[in-house]
């Protein structure tokens, strides 16, 4: 009696590399891959905030199939990769769906959509993305505000030089508290190690040890170890446990003149305590790639126009060369998918990533 090779089919909502398309239909015969990316963008466009399509979609993307072919593939699909945004009504759609890969690391991504506390099994591509660009980014950040840089678009505009106000500060020797000491914050770790700096960072499980850190405490602890930090770098999860993190009461133990630099989600920072911070001249600059509501809307004004504030639209893992390990990722789960054991990097609905 011969085997019966049941099919596997794969639907990729994102673009792929030829030879990752080529990997994935190599691990095993019963593997069917679909690539359809931008054959959804006029529904994502329906149910995204403008704001958003703007952002993540090209001008002429507005959809390469119609809604029965669309409806076909879903039906047809039993693993599904996808990038951001995304269609909002995946489950609801697709019967057959066991499991969605997302290659972006950050799991709040999915919080739209009906996958969010679904029984689908969803990865994320967390500690496999863009881990030194975003880490290089955190660096050229934290020197912008060291070196005073952020005083000469203000001389320019002034068409005057006063050498007193740029205050530069001499790097090595200070200390940064690494906010999320994951895939990203290790990274941020080794750069600034590299450039002499003492580096402390805080985890949920502290007992993990690194050559880079000179110490790794609890989550908890954060309030304790502030006052010491010259630097605050956030490259946690945005969840339940970490909105609104660095609260009134967390700028309140920091240091006078403290630098932030936030890679993660705008979520983290309560806002309304960050401006209060930046109103009274707590805070030597403040770097945001990230901002509350950033899918949605420009940033509020107060930060946006304040020259203490560096902001940037989601851009930190931007790089000339591609280091996103997320494929790599995605293809060692399917060939445990395959052999049925326990995929890597599955979201926890209760913990928020």
């Amino acid at each position: 009696m011969g085997v019966i090779c049941v099919s596997i089919n794969v639907l990729c909502l994102t673009s792929l590399p030829s030879e990752i398309q080529d990997q994935i239909k190599a691990i095993d015969p019963s593997i069917n891959l679909k690539m359809a990316p931008g054959w959804f963008d006029d529904e994502i466009r329906d149910s995204w905030p403008k704001f958003t399509c703007d952002r993540y979609l090209t001008s002429k993307s507005i959809g390469l199939s119609s809604k029965t072919e669309r409806d076909e593939l879903m039906d047809w699909s039993n693993i599904m990769l996808v990038g951001f945004p995304f269609p909002l009504d995946i489950k609801a759609r697709s019967p057959n769906l066991k499991w969605v890969h997302q290659r972006p690391a950050g799991s709040s991504n999915m919080l739209r959509g009906d996958l969010w506390k679904s029984d689908i099994i969803v990865t994320s591509s967390r500690g496999y993305a863009h881990n030194l660009p975003i880490a290089e980014y955190t660096l050229a950040g934290i020197l912008h505000f060291t070196k005073g840089i952020n005083i000469s678009g203000l001389e320019r505009e002034g068409n005057k030089f006063d050498a007193s106000k740029y205050q530069p500060v001499q790097l090595s020797g200070k200390t940064i508290c690494i906010i999320g000491a994951g895939g990203i914050g290790k990274e941020v770790g080794r750069l600034c190690a590299a450039v002499g700096m003492k580096v402390i960072g805080t985890r949920r499980n502290s007992g993990y040890v690194s050559d880079d850190f000179d110490q790794i405490y609890a989550s908890k602890e954060l309030l304790t170890i502030l006052p010491e930090s010259d630097y605050v770098a956030i490259c946690c999860q945005w969840t339940p446990e970490t909105e609104k993190l660095i609260s009134h009461e967390a700028f309140g133990a920091m240091k006078q003149d403290t630098i932030i630099i936030n890679i993660a989600r705008g979520e983290i920072i309560d806002e309304a305590a960050l401006i209060k911070a930046l109103s009274e001249n707590k805070l030597r600059g403040v770097v945001l790639d990230v901002y509350r509501g950033e899918f949605e809307q420009m940033p509020d004004p107060s930060l946006w126009n304040d020259n203490r504030v560096l902001i940037t639209p989601h851009i930190s893992a931007g790089s000339d060369i591609n280091s996103h390990k997320g494929n790599d990722l995605f293809i060692s789960n399917l060939k445990k998918y395959i052999k049925g054991a326990q995929l890597e990097n599955i979201i926890n609905w209760e913990l928020g990533y």
